[in-house]
């Protein structure tokens, strides 16, 4: 057997397990984990509230101490240092640590001080959104959350363009729509899926171009937390750079309309996205 899975009459190894909980339906919930949360001398969670809940809802009561990435380093070394002779358990919210979670500072010191560590999978928004969307998924990249401000925003998703892999994102239902504007004007061409209330009696995944989606969602507000999946690019997606480029050469001489419909006929892209980023561009 594991180290770190001893017989149920044994008590648990000291050190850290990080516990991946449920997304949104409480029966996803692991059998591992319920063990774990049951055996463990305490749970380090992100919002007491939420984690009282799910622990009430399991049947059992435990220590609950409040951590999340901007826990003071001395607090995270008290609770570090007590994992030598007690086994404590790490949950998020929802989903699993360390996912757009905290955990990242607390499992780097627990790894420098020679804690044992130890990780029990389970439900992840960003798998299981993949799983529904129907775009490629031998190879993807997940990118976090969308920033808030356009800029940053744009700044991003101008990063990931070039990438050939599915990119998955996690945003808000308030800028779902600003979201899919930007990449409609970033990523020209590619499909989009938007993944809400996952897990939920409302699970929902509609998958399109940007532009169909912001048509759905404005006149039907989603409510919900969001994963938005990015299919990947081709050859001519990825070299959006280079369109960047015949867009500014051409609007030397063309008004936009005018050089979208030439860069349109010269790279076989959508003369209306083309369009939108002519304007975007436009000094």
């Amino acid at each position: 057997m594991n180290e770190c899975q001893p017989s149920p009459d044994q008590p648990l190894l000291p050190g850290l397990y990080i516990v991946a909980t449920p997304i949104g339906n409480l029966g996803d919930i692991t059998l591992r984990a319920v063990e774990t949360l049951r055996r463990c001398d305490g749970v380090a969670c992100e919002d007491t509230r939420v984690t009282g809940k799910l622990m009430r809802h399991l049947g059992l009561s435990k220590p609950l101490w409040r951590y999340d990435d901007h826990t003071e380093d001395r607090d995270r070394a008290r609770l570090v240092a007590s994992m030598q002779d007690r086994a404590v358990a790490l949950v998020s919210d929802a989903g699993t640590p360390l996912v757009s979670d905290p955990g990242y500072r607390l499992i780097n010191a627990c790894l420098e001080a020679g804690v044992m560590v130890t990780t029990l999978p389970g439900p992840c928004a960003a798998i299981a959104a993949l799983t529904l969307a129907g775009l490629p998924s031998d190879r993807f990249l997940f990118a976090g959350f969308l920033p808030a401000k356009d800029k940053a925003r744009r700044d991003l998703l101008d990063e990931l363009a070039a990438s050939r892999s599915t990119i998955i994102l996690y945003d808000t239902a308030p800028r779902l729509v600003r979201s899919l504007a930007a990449i409609a004007e970033a990523m020209p061409g590619r499909e989009v899926a938007v993944a809400r209330e996952l897990t939920k009696l409302h699970e929902e995944c509609r998958r399109g171009s940007p532009e169909a989606l912001i048509a759905h969602y404005e006149a039907r507000p989603p409510k919900g937390e969001i994963v938005l999946l990015i299919g990947p690019g081709g050859a001519d997606v990825g070299a959006a750079q280079d369109v960047d480029a015949l867009l500014d050469e051409a609007m030397l001489e063309m008004k936009p309309s005018q050089a979208a419909a030439a860069v349109a006929r010269a790279t076989g892209q959508d003369r209306k996205l083309l369009y939108a980023r002519a304007l975007a561009r436009k000094p």
